[in-house]
């Protein structure tokens, strides 16, 4: 055997040799990727999710869908011995509005009461609306209801019972993608016609903040189909 052929006989065998030492990395390569890529494909679905879901609730938000209906349905929010909250207040002076402008025969107000209260949300509402000159037999409180879900289940119920089924929902802008898909849920033909008024609208934190319940908010109410347990905001 020649000098060259040697070599090319001890090369060919270090290659053998060395092949199944590759073939194994390149499994160990395989399995270590793989779960890695599940997660990284996990957190981008994630954060697509995410971030799809917060912009539909800023573009809602920034949308009136005002229309002929057959009510304003406003949605309830603290009240204090019968006297509407400044949150509350801007949501019914929209609704009045709107109803002012011939948009719907009726005003709905909606909302329960919390233990100690001598109103409910809609009927303190409904003294509000009266108080500010629109006819009484123009506004109708249901006062059942401690979230937005329970609440939209109680018009959607009253609605039935008096026969009449779409409505321009009124709440504060970053709530009425959430409010107009629980009222659509319950049964009615529902669009969204937002306040631009109020605490709720005033700054850019309040605003990012809110953006950024609601989409949480929207997420878990997608998934279970139950509201967001919340005491004080009046977004339930």
């Amino acid at each position: 055997m020649s000098a060259t052929d040697y070599s090319q006989d001890r090369s060919w065998r270090a290659g053998q040799a060395t092949t199944p030492l590759r073939r194994d990395r390149s499994r160990r390569m395989r399995r270590t990727t793989w779960p890695v890529r599940v997660v990284v494909g996990a957190v981008l679905v994630a954060a697509f999710l995410i971030c799809g879901t917060a912009f539909r609730v800023w573009y809602v938000a920034r949308a009136d869908d005002r229309r002929e209906v057959d009510a304003v349905v406003v949605l309830g929010a603290a009240q204090y011995d019968g006297e509407p909250s400044s949150v509350f207040a801007a949501r019914l002076r929209h609704a009045e509005a709107l109803y002012e402008d011939g948009l719907a025969p009726r005003i709905v107000t909606v909302g329960g009461s919390r233990a100690g209260d001598a109103y409910t949300e809609a009927e303190a509402g409904r003294r509000y609306l009266i108080g500010r000159g629109v006819p009484a037999s123009a506004v109708i409180a249901v006062g059942e209801g401690s979230d937005t879900l329970g609440s939209l289940r109680a018009v959607d119920a009253r609605a039935q019972q008096d026969g009449w089924d779409s409505a321009l929902v009124v709440s504060d802008p970053w709530h009425s993608l959430r409010a107009r898909t629980m009222a659509r849920d319950s049964g009615l033909q529902a669009w969204t016609s937002p306040t631009r008024s109020g605490p709720v609208v005033q700054t850019r934190e309040t605003q990012a903040r809110y953006i950024v319940r609601e989409t949480a908010a929207l997420l878990y109410y997608t998934i279970t189909k139950a509201p967001v347990e919340t005491e004080t905001s009046g977004l339930g």
